[in-house]
């Protein structure tokens, strides 16, 4: 982090890659497909410059570099393993078998991450909606698979396992925030189901019954690159030493696409284009981004967040442009600064060193934010709590937990929820769509994308989860 206080004009390349990214294809797009490499390229070297030159920080740079690295080895390995699984439907493109399809998704997220479960799934449903595929199945493909899906694990999305790696226990997403992601994902399907239906009636009726081939067959091919797939998600969890689990990921993606017949590829229509722009945008957009989450950790305490509501909405917001990972970081930071006792974390430690399992005899005198702590602290760590090995970070999490909880909940929907509102708020959504009009979709804008979709339907059930789980 830079040490002196940072303006937020420091941040105006990342506004300007941002504005170029919507504005500039629709001006000129054969420009914008010839140049924009330069122009992320470019952008992202002078924020370096300027931390590197004039800031005399570093620590910045090679932070978001290490995190620009492990994202391109994630998204890009599994783009390269999933690209070697042929998966081939049989059967008609219906609204509610698309449903179906889209639900499995959103549950299959939470098991191999939103962005494993994207690009498992894409071609496949593209394939079987290709005699009617329009935009709108795209864009609620990323809305449910891409981004909200992915809510209940710390697998399904990376800020929440930032948050399990901070002390958030592995399993609290899933019983915390099961109802939430139930009824965003239940909405957003039956809005889904009326349009997509109301297009499928529009078909002749010889159109609506229009399937594959009678002579073909479903098939899946290329299976042996799930051994490949499990090499990268046990590899999410390998925190030491520093880019072993970029390495395993790369080694994976290697191996999957030497192994790989060739006809398989080519049944995929498999090309490095899509990996290719994402890692040329995201250069840009990782290294600009730089200054404004520098400035957000300079001012997230002194933004005076008290309420759920405030730290739902501003979460939500910047994950809808900036990298969700360290948003959520920055806002769970700012939620232990607020609502968090540093005296009373060291007396429950002290506590816990003397007194280990015992503590919950003698806690009967204390007030009921240390019971419910030392509560949750038994039931989340009671082994580390028998050995007094539990770090104050750790019985800092758990206060959080035990007595606002709606804090991690709302920061948690918001940095999961809101990525699905412009093309760069989650890496998958790009890769969608780039994988999308390689197979000849037309997909909307950058801006089409907000003002048609996301503003009159993502923003309404954001509203209405606001107001029923985080507004005072």
């Amino acid at each position: 982090m830079a040490n002196a206080p940072l303006s937020l004009w420091a941040a105006s390349p990342f506004f300007i890659l941002l504005a170029s990214i919507a504005i500039v294809p629709l001006v000129n797009k054969s420009w914008w497909d010839k140049y924009y490499p330069f122009v992320s390229a470019g952008l992202g070297v002078s924020t370096v410059v300027y931390y590197l030159l004039f800031l005399r920080a570093s620590d910045p740079v090679l932070d978001s570099g290490y995190e620009y690295v492990s994202f391109m080895a994630l998204v890009g390995s599994l783009f390269v393993i999933t690209g070697g699984i042929h998966i081939k439907l049989r059967g008609r493109s219906k609204p509610l078998t698309n449903v179906i399809f889209l639900a499995i998704g959103a549950l299959i997220a939470n098991l191999v991450g939103t962005t494993g479960a994207s690009m498992i799934m894409i071609r496949p449903y593209l394939r079987v909606n290709h005699y009617r595929i329009k935009p709108f199945h795209v864009i609620f493909f990323i809305f449910i698979v891409s981004n909200i899906g992915g809510a209940l694990t710390p697998i399904g999305d990376p800020p929440l396992f930032v948050g399990y790696l901070k002390g958030i226990p592995f399993f609290w997403p899933i019983v915390n925030l099961w109802y939430i992601w139930l009824f965003a994902v239940v909405v957003v399907l039956v809005i889904f189901y009326f349009i997509d239906r109301r297009e499928f009636v529009r078909l002749s009726r010889s159109e609506q019954y229009l399937a594959e081939d009678m002579s073909e067959r479903g098939e899946v091919v290329g299976l042996h690159n799930v051994l490949f797939l499990a090499v990268v998600l046990g590899a999410v969890f390998v925190t030491t030493p520093p880019f072993l689990r970029e390495v395993l990921m790369i080694a994976a993606a290697a191996g999957s696409y030497l192994t790989t017949p060739r006809e398989v590829h080519k049944k995929n229509d498999f090309d490095f284009v899509p990996i290719k722009e994402v890692a040329i945008l995201f250069f840009g957009i990782f290294a600009t981004m730089v200054p404004a989450l520098d400035w957000i950790r300079q001012n997230s305490v002194s933004f005076g967040f008290q309420e759920p509501g405030q730290f739902y909405w501003s979460s939500g917001a910047l994950s809808s442009v900036l990298d969700n990972t360290p948003t959520y970081l920055n806002f769970l930071s700012a939620a232990l600064g607020v609502f968090v006792s540093d005296g009373i974390v060291q007396n429950i430690h002290h506590l816990v060193q003397l007194h280990g399992t015992g503590i919950s005899l003698i806690s009967t005198g204390y007030s009921p934010e240390v019971r419910s702590t030392l509560g949750t602290l038994m039931t989340y760590h009671q082994n580390l709590v028998a050995s007094g090995n539990v770090t104050p970070d750790q019985i800092a999490t758990m206060y959080l937990l035990a007595n606002n909880k709606i804090i991690v909940q709302a920061i948690s929907i918001g940095a999961v929820f809101f990525g699905a509102m412009t093309y760069i708020g989650n890496g998958p959504n790009f890769m969608v769509k780039s994988i999308a009009e390689q197979t000849g979709v037309t997909c909307p804008s950058f801006v089409s994308y907000i003002i048609r979709y996301t503003v009159p339907i993502l923003l309404p059930l954001f509203i209405v989860i606001w107001i029923l789980f985080f507004r005072s």
